[in-house]
């Protein structure tokens, strides 16, 4: 499928959460010629980043300077391009300017789809925080009352990739995509994530196991990793097969 002029979002609440929860479907519609777009709201310097406050005289601002690169680089490898709001972390702080400047992403990307956070997860309070203002950006977006010399958006489709603990979060997964095409680019993704190495394998596991899933769900063989992704809205379509 040619991707020219197909766009899609990505908010992420930290520097890593989009590489081990849609780095597949990132490099997969990067490969096809899209358009992608990770906004990272924080750098995750503080809840995220254990390993580098564990070195001797460690500071935020380098912290948050290694977790940048780290997530520029991982981008490069997927494909993606990435903007950082810089929010904090531990708590967030995300303001009514990082509202509109959202906003404003969305305006100019008009994505066809949004790839996010779910809304619960009682370990992590930023990541239902950064689901909630993508979709408050969202609907931002397509009032026609917010800077009405803008043209407003449609309606793209958002989903919910795959928390750390899933049943803790009430998501199920509602859509298998096999990523088994670009698995080895989002595993050298995993490996630029230097300061949470120990992501590393768990994620390659929650790969493999949706991988099985997939296969044993559809006709399609030679599946071997996948990633899985609530809807939040309906699906709309003219045909069910």
């Amino acid at each position: 499928m040619a991707g020219e002029n197909k766009t899609a979002l990505v908010v992420s609440a930290h520097s890593a959460d989009y590489v081990w929860r849609a780095g597949g479907a990132i490099a997969l519609y990067a490969s096809r010629g899209w358009r992608v777009k990770v906004v990272c709201l924080s750098y995750g310097e503080r809840g995220e980043s254990a390993r580098l406050w564990k070195e001797g005289g460690m500071t935020l601002e380098r912290v948050k300077a290694e977790r940048r690169e780290e997530a520029l680089a991982a981008a490069d490898v997927l494909g993606a391009e990435v903007e950082f709001f810089d929010c904090g972390d531990y708590p967030m702080n995300f303001t009514r300017e990082h509202l509109d400047k959202l906003v404003d992403i969305y305006r100019s990307l008009r994505p066809s789809f949004v790839l996010t956070h779910p809304l619960e997860d009682p370990y992590n309070f930023d990541h239902p925080l950064a689901s909630h203002v993508a979709q408050e950006a969202r609907i931002v977006a397509q009032a026609h009352g917010h800077k009405p010399e803008v043209p407003v958006i449609g309606a793209p489709p958002v989903f919910f990739f795959e928390p750390h603990q899933p049943e803790q979060c009430n998501w199920k997964p509602q859509l298998l995509l096999d990523i088994t095409p670009v698995w080895e680019k989002k595993r050298k993704a995993f490996e630029l994530m230097a300061a949470q190495e120990y992501m590393w394998d768990y994620y390659t596991r929650v790969g493999i196991n949706r991988g099985v899933q997939a296969e044993r769900n559809s006709d399609k063989k030679g599946i071997k990793y996948a990633e899985a992704y609530q809807r939040l809205f309906p699906l709309v379509t003219g045909d069910l097969t």
